[in-house]
């Protein structure tokens, strides 16, 4: 029996599952979204949300609701052997790299509630407490096979999957990619507790030889959550009276409530594809990460934003299939190669022999704190913890330099030029400090894509940009093509790319810089 084909079927409704629900409905997308759960989650694993993905919420309107409902870490402290060694701020680190110059805190089920939340108001709901059982590609479409808690079943077909499924993803399993890697010896605890003092803002880093422990802000502040190993003779029935006397040896705390308790396993795996055919793997379902850097549900959300604009062009018909090809070189190399980093970081940190011995009596007191001293520095340190150096400059979407910025980089932020305001479009756009030459913007005009000119200052100059030359900026925010006001090779890259844009509009920056 033939089924109607159906757009985009989204398997799991975690952060990575919503991100992705909310660009294609703000696109203009039709899709359903699934998950075996009967609700969000009630666990709050994740709690790290960084600049990059706050410029992604920003996109799509929820950057503030976040920020309103986290908190704001202000200093990273550093203990070893049970002792503060030393202290740095993080209050305004990335200051002039990001509209969100921090780290944010906040805890994975309430951040899902809100995006949970935001897909309801967007008119879609989430199918809570239905599973893929099985799915079957094909050339033209996928057929899947999902069943409901009341023993419902249902045979569909849809144009493509997205397996945002998780570490355990039928999805993975259904297209038959293997799932390398391993996992770390030791379990670990996560618990939420209250301090007999009250919870501070900072995030606070403690190693000890063959031991570590986490303690980060939580929940507005009023409660801490604590990261670290379970005693390897306690691991089958641990509680947090097993943990109790390291966790606060090392972290300086005095623990009077315990909210949350759990124990889990820590993998770092990366999925041998994260595409077969109409399938793609996005999140946990094509990579498990160490938790240095808390960079795990960040790389998930930035999965969804780089696949869902490609989606629907696909969809729409009016992009070559370049676009859907670019998604997994361009996340599956950020993947493996973020992976293999935290996986030597976490060795490193944890280990009982040299290397790690001189990571904690020299670097971390030392040679961390000198580094954040400089602005240079500090610079490095955001870059990598926030993402926002992620660039994809062998993609097959990226080309061109002019100035500091080649294809393939994010957008760099101009704060005085409010740069990033119109990327809330989702769509293609070309930008330009300085005034852009008369030929590229005809090409701009007949070609149907957006142009924003800004005033030419030395913030643009420091930021990379080069006076009169082109910038494309796809709609992740992240330049295609940058070049010299040559009008020809805008044409080339549209037609090789198969764009076919809306309207175009020429759009003025602000004069004065203000």
């Amino acid at each position: 029996m033939a089924h109607r084909c159906e757009p985009i079927i989204i398997v799991g409704a975690g952060p990575t599952g919503l991100v992705l629900a909310l660009r294609l409905r703000r696109l203009g997308v039709p899709f359903r979204i699934i998950d075996e759960h009967d609700g969000p989650g009630e666990e709050s694993r994740a709690l790290v949300i960084h600049a990059r993905t706050l410029e992604f919420y920003a996109q799509i309107g929820l950057a503030d609701r976040l920020i309103a409902a986290g908190t704001r870490v202000e200093n990273l402290r550093l203990r070893e052997a049970g002792e503060d060694v030393a202290s740095i701020s993080l209050r305004e680190m990335g200051e002039g790299l990001s509209p969100y110059p921090y780290v944010l805190c906040l805890p994975q089920d309430e951040h899902e509630r809100l995006l949970v939340d935001a897909v309801s108001q967007s008119g879609v709901t989430v199918e809570w407490g239905t599973r893929l059982d099985r799915l079957e590609p094909g050339t033209d479409a996928v057929d899947v096979a999902l069943s409901k808690k009341d023993a419902t079943q249902e045979r569909a077909t849809f144009a493509y999957v997205a397996g945002c499924d998780g570490a355990r993803s039928r999805v993975r399993a259904g297209i038959g990619a293997e799932f390398g890697g391993g996992t770390y010896d030791r379990l670990y605890y996560v618990a939420d507790v209250k301090p007999s003092r009250a919870p501070g803002p900072d995030l606070i880093i403690a190693l000890d030889r063959g031991n570590f422990g986490l303690m980060l802000p939580a929940r507005h502040g009023e409660t801490e959550r604590i990261i670290g190993y379970v005693p390897q003779d306690r691991e089958r029935h641990a509680s947090f009276e097993d943990v109790r006397h390291d966790a606060e040896r090392l972290l300086g705390v005095d623990v009077e409530e315990v909210n949350w308790f759990s124990t889990y396993r820590v993998h770092h795996r990366v999925a041998s594809r994260f595409r077969s055919g109409r399938c793609f793997l996005l999140g946990d379902a094509g990579h498990l990460h160490s938790p240095v850097g808390g960079q795990g549900m960040n790389t998930g959300i930035g999965d969804a934003v780089n696949l869902s604009w490609k989606l629907a062009a696909a969809l729409a018909d009016d992009a070559s299939p370049a676009l859907l090809d670019s998604y997994e070189p361009e996340r599956i190399t950020f993947a493996r190669s973020l992976v293999a980093t935290t996986d030597r970081a976490f060795e490193i940190v944890s280990s009982e022999g040299f290397f790690g011995r001189v990571f904690r009596s020299w670097l971390m007191p030392h040679g961390l704190p000198t580094m954040a001293h400089f602005g240079a520095g500090r610079r490095t340190i955001f870059g990598v913890l926030s993402q926002i150096r992620v660039a994809y400059p062998h993609s097959p979407l990226s080309e061109g330099r002019a100035g500091g910025i080649a294809g393939g980089d994010r957008l760099p932020w101009v704060p005085a030029a409010d740069n990033f305001r119109s990327l809330t479009g989702l769509d293609w756009q070309i930008h330009g400090f300085g005034d852009l030459a008369k030929p590229v913007l005809e090409a701009a005009d007949a070609l149907g894509l957006s142009v924003r000119t800004f005033a030419w200052t030395e913030a643009a100059e420091r930021a990379g940009f080069r006076r009169g030359a082109g910038y494309l900026v796809r709609p992740d925010a992240y330049v295609a093509l940058a070049f010299d006001g040559d009008a020809e090779l805008l044409r080339t890259y549209v037609a090789r790319v198969g764009l076919r844009p809306a309207d175009g509009s020429v759009a003025q920056g602000p004069s004065d810089g203000a």
